[in-house]
């Protein structure tokens, strides 16, 4: 099933302000919260759907990304461990940032009690694609050197046996509140609390294996689609595919930057393809039958008699797929004409007699164009 445009989902205009977007997210997020509407599948949907928007709209890179190539500019379609995808953890986040500290009047998502989520950190890898991989999509399985969950505590941290205690500190909030005295008064601060990291729990017995941390070095195969018409330099992101977050936090984000590698007979430009054939000049005088490389194999094209060098020719629809739409691009064959350098007695003698003939001088007209006049005329 295609995704909604995230515009239409948030209800805004393209050219929506961040402040109009961060709006009409509110609006629906105090609309659909589960709290709100309990065991209302649908009324979620569209809670995850409003927020996976928003938090593409909000981000001015992501949005310059979306703007440009659509959902598949964000990497595929979405959803747990997918391009984009967000989860509950994700989205409850946003709220501190979005709705303030006093959110919700009881709603469950929030700060969550003012207790510290922690977040594993991103990480990026290149992904070196073959233009052929590049023209029909291609599934990437990538060794990603990580941090991942402790399997001895199951990321929690703690030994096995081993209990949780509310921090004394804090009492359980994962914040502490200092007041001081000032020439103005009295002022209040509240600051993560130091004995606990934020977390309003302490572990009576830490796991030997990772220390209390959750989390160890580790690899990890990857499945990645990726999508047809991607470019050099384009960045995808995976959801929680990055570094593990320490005592079963949320885990950040898998980054893959495109990496071209070069064709050996076929250049790119955008969804276009070139390549550069060379022709002998009787071909080019005579016509022939030549064949040229192209991403699907070989084909055989017709050069007609009287052929000039720099005509293009195109072959429609056989260049790079259109990210986001159905569209592609041509395969653009520039014609050379190859001039020998050594030349036998013979040969010499045999172009000796033409160079004289009429039909061997040039003979400008209107109907002769030149390179620049016939790529105009090719591209309009």
């Amino acid at each position: 099933m295609a995704k909604r445009d995230y515009y239409e989902i948030l209800g805004v205009s393209r050219n929506a302000s961040e402040e109009e977007i961060k709006k009409a997210y509110r609006k629906l997020a105090i609309k659909y919260h589960p709290d709100k509407n309990p065991d209302d599948k649908e009324s979620e949907e569209k809670f995850k759907e409003a927020a996976e928007a928003y938090e593409v709209l909000s981000n001015a890179e992501k949005r310059q990304r979306y703007d440009q190539f659509g959902h598949a500019g964000m990497g595929g379609n979405g959803g747990a461990g997918g391009f984009g995808g967000m989860n509950m953890e994700d989205i409850f986040e946003q709220f501190g940032n979005i709705f303030g500290e006093g959110f919700g009047g009881g709603f469950g998502g929030g700060q969550r009690g003012g207790k510290r989520v922690n977040r594993g950190t991103n990480l990026r890898v290149k992904v070196k694609l073959t233009l052929e991989e590049i023209v029909s999509g291609v599934n990437k399985k990538i060794k990603v050197n990580k941090f991942i969950a402790c399997k001895e505590c199951h990321g929690t941290g703690a030994e096995k046996g081993s209990s949780y205690n509310t921090c004394n500190t804090c009492r359980g909030s994962g914040r502490v509140t200092r007041i001081t005295n000032t020439i103005l008064g009295q002022m209040q601060t509240a600051s993560t609390c130091p004995a606990c990291g934020g977390e309003g729990q302490t572990i009576t017995k830490k796991c030997s294996s990772c220390h209390g941390d959750g989390i160890v070095r580790g690899e990890e195969i990857i499945s990645v689609d990726l999508p047809a018409g991607v470019e050099d330099g384009m960045q995808l992101s995976m959801s929680g595919k990055g570094n593990a977050a320490p005592r079963g936090g949320i885990a950040g984000d898998l980054i893959i930057v495109i990496e071209e590698q070069e064709h050996e007979y076929i250049k790119r430009d955008g969804s276009s393809l070139m390549h550069d054939l060379y022709i002998s000049f009787i071909d080019a005088v005579l016509g022939a039958s030549v064949e040229v490389p192209t991403i699907e194999g070989k084909v055989k094209i017709k050069i007609e008699p009287g052929t000039h060098a720099g005509k293009v020719l195109r072959l429609k629809g056989k260049g790079v797929p259109q990210l986001n739409s159905y569209g592609r691009g041509d395969f653009l064959i520039h014609v050379n004409v190859w001039t020998p350098q050594h030349l036998s007695k013979e040969e010499k003698e045999l172009l000796e007699k033409l160079r004289n003939s009429d039909n061997f001088k040039p003979h400008p007209s209107k109907k002769d164009k030149g390179f620049f006049d016939r790529m105009k005329e090719y591209f309009g």
